[in-house]
């Protein structure tokens, strides 16, 4: 079991900046590849971004190319979201999750999730 617990949504401007935090415990953080996603109001969840188990790679979903980055300390057994010009429709509640298995964007293809953070951006 892999417990994920996220960290610091909030309510932010439109152009701002937010850095979310995931703190996994449980079973080795290292041996598993981090996806972000979110889900809006009405929507399916989605892909944000991922990294793998090494750091090495890293994937991003394109409405968030060159806006957000995605990174991982494994010695802290965390992964980190830095979301940076924010838009309203970035708006949801962002989940992360963790996979032992190969890189996807696929979010059933998970095993594990955080209860999620929610963060909101107003215009």
């Amino acid at each position: 079991q892999v417990q994920l617990v996220e960290s610091g949504g909030g309510l932010v401007q439109a152009g701002g900046s937010l850095r979310l935090s995931c703190a996994a415990s449980g079973r080795t953080f290292e041996n598993y590849n981090m996806g972000w996603f979110r889900q809006a109001p009405g929507n399916q969840r989605e892909f944000v971004a991922l990294i793998r188990w090494s750091g090495g790679s890293t994937y991003y979903a394109d409405s968030v190319m060159g806006r957000f980055t995605i990174s991982r300390d494994n010695a802290k057994n965390t992964v980190y979201l830095q979301m940076n010009s924010l838009k309203p429709e970035d708006t949801a509640v962002y989940y992360c999750a963790a996979r032992a298995g190969y890189t996807t964007t696929a979010w059933d293809a998970y095993d594990y999730w955080g209860q999620g953070t929610q963060v909101t951006v107003s215009s």
